[in-house]
């Protein structure tokens, strides 16, 4: 791949099934101010972005964020964060199969139950044979399959910007401010919390994919950072640009009672299309119900390809069962293919739907972007020789208040989705463990480089645990539930100081330099499958 492919790699992966569905949650929760959270987590990407054109640049490694962490702590944190990258990339292709059969429900009934919100034993099918080819065009070589993800990432860029200048002919400015509630009905509290909640978090995810496919891109050190920064810039103007469309071009006896109060079914089923219907543009709204299945179907394909990346990265860690490591004649490692598929149908029973999906990935993708700025501030104490194609301006500043990002949207995902993740890691580490115990050349476990693991895994659900969100109002508030002890804007300084607390204490256990450089020899030492000429 070369830069245009990288960007299309990673842009592909931003712009999926979150653009379809996002803006209409947002505005249900937060009005109006949703547009000014598109921006807040356009500038709070860039962050994490420019911390992974860094270390991308420094080790073009297949699976990468499944790999900093190992190379910077060690095993035992880089199990972890491992299984993190994992688990946010194999539940990628699943929800955007779930967003391809809601739309494909306006013109097959049979696949989406409306009164549920869940799709039908139909769309279960469906949406299984849709992952199954995602798998099989994933077995195309690179190259090949790089021209189909760069065609049909084209089409998705496009069909949203068309979006976008049709529907703001239709502007109507009052609909920021209908119903009486004002421009921010949720305030403050409602804006944080609409940031994983509503799945705008959720949207910009896949910015990393070009990380992951970092051992297939030309000239790495150029093209790989210029990559994932072009291509957030590109995913945060659509997107708000998107939010701004959206809202104005919503008839005004659709909002008489404010934005959280909508009830078309045509605008819940479908948002964009629906909007368009009703404004006028019958038209548009069928070109938005086709990009409904193309925009979707382009992530899954680039996620599908991705996860099997960090698969074979975990086998090169010694953290998976080596066969995930295997590749074939043209470099694809097919295991891990083939598993990406079946690991991603456990998650369609237990989650039957976009909305109940995108809080767990959300979720899983900040607790995994969480790795990359405590990867990139112990490689600038280990390595600070080391030859950086690309240097993070302000690192010593920027590195830490990423991570302290990265901790409050994962408190503001709620109890509800914390736990559950716990639930989930466990599991992930039982799974890891039972594999590198059959593994005779299995790492050593390095304790004291990870003590602050544990101590950050379980701080941050006791302060979620503890604290406000979510509110007692959310309708996704099931127990176990959150106590509410601690304070709004308390809440936020007691993440921001436990997180600086746990990341200057990683930063002072990190490994030191020769064992991380002999991590990093052991594995540059193997030709990489994909540069294998056999």
């Amino acid at each position: 791949m070369g830069l245009i492919g990288a960007t299309w790699a990673s842009e592909t992966s931003i712009i999926g099934s979150g653009w379809l569905f996002a803006p209409l949650t947002a505005a249900l929760l937060i009005g109006g101010a949703a547009v000014l959270d598109w921006v807040i987590a356009g500038v709070v990407v860039i962050v994490l972005a420019l911390c992974h054109a860094e270390l991308g640049a420094m080790y073009p490694v297949s699976g990468g964020t499944a790999r900093f962490p190992h190379f910077a702590f060690g095993s035992v944190a880089g199990i972890g964060f491992g299984f993190f990258s994992y688990v946010q990339a194999v539940t990628i292709a699943p929800i955007e199969c779930y967003a391809f059969i809601q739309y494909a429900a306006y013109y097959w009934h049979g696949l989406f139950n409306t009164t549920t919100g869940k799709i039908t034993g139909l769309g279960l099918v469906i949406t299984i044979i849709l992952m199954a080819i995602f798998t099989a065009v994933n077995f195309l070589a690179m190259r090949v399959f790089a021209r189909v993800n760069s065609a049909i990432t084209w089409w998705k860029v496009a069909v949203p910007v068309l979006a976008i200048i049709v529907l703001l002919t239709q502007f109507h400015g009052a609909n920021f401010t209908a119903g009486g509630a004002g421009f921010m009905p949720g305030g403050v509290h409602g804006l944080f919390a609409a940031l994983p909640l509503a799945g705008i978090i959720f949207a910009y995810s896949g910015f990393e994919q070009a990380d992951q496919l970092a051992g297939e891109i030309k000239n790495p050190g150029r093209n790989l950072p210029r990559a994932i920064i072009i291509a957030v810039l590109i995913g945060t103007v659509i997107y708000t640009l998107l939010q701004v469309a959206f809202i104005g071009a919503i008839p005004p006896d659709q909002v008489s009672h404010g934005l959280e109060k909508i009830t078309n079914p045509l605008i819940i089923e479908g948002p964009f299309a629906g909007v368009a219907a009703l404004a006028g543009f019958a038209w548009l709204a069928h070109i938005l119900r086709v990009d409904a299945f193309i925009s979707p179907s382009g992530t899954g394909l680039i996620y599908t390809t991705g996860t099997s990346r960090i698969s074979y990265g975990l086998a090169r860690n010694r953290y998976a069962p080596q066969f995930f490591g295997r590749t074939n004649t043209t470099g694809i490692p097919w295991v891990g293919l083939i598993f990406a598929f079946l690991f991603g149908l456990l998650f369609l029973l237990p989650f039957p739907s976009w909305r109940s999906l995108v809080g767990i990935i959300t979720g899983a993708s900040v607790l995994m972007y969480a790795g990359a700025p405590l990867s990139l501030g112990a490689f600038r104490g280990q390595v600070p020789d080391a030859n950086r194609p690309y240097r993070m301006p302000g690192a010593m500043v920027l590195a830490p208040a990423a991570f302290v990002v990265a901790d409050l949207l994962i408190y503001w995902s709620g109890f509800i989705v914390v736990w559950k993740l716990g639930i989930v890691l466990v599991i992930g580490y039982v799974l890891i463990g039972i594999s590198m115990a059959f593994d005779q050349n299995r790492p050593p476990l390095d304790w004291k480089s990870a003590v602050w693991l544990p101590v950050w895994l379980l701080g941050m659900g006791v302060i979620s645990w503890q604290g406000q969100f979510p509110t007692p109002s959310t309708p996704a508030a099931k127990a176990p539930t959150n106590t509410f002890n601690i304070p709004f804007w308390w809440d936020i300084v007691v993440v921001a100081a436990f997180s600086l607390i746990i990341y200057y204490w990683a930063m002072a256990t990190k490994l030191p330099r020769e064992e991380m450089l002999n991590l990093v020899g052991r594995q540059a030492g193997e030709e990489p499958p994909e540069r294998n000429p056999h």
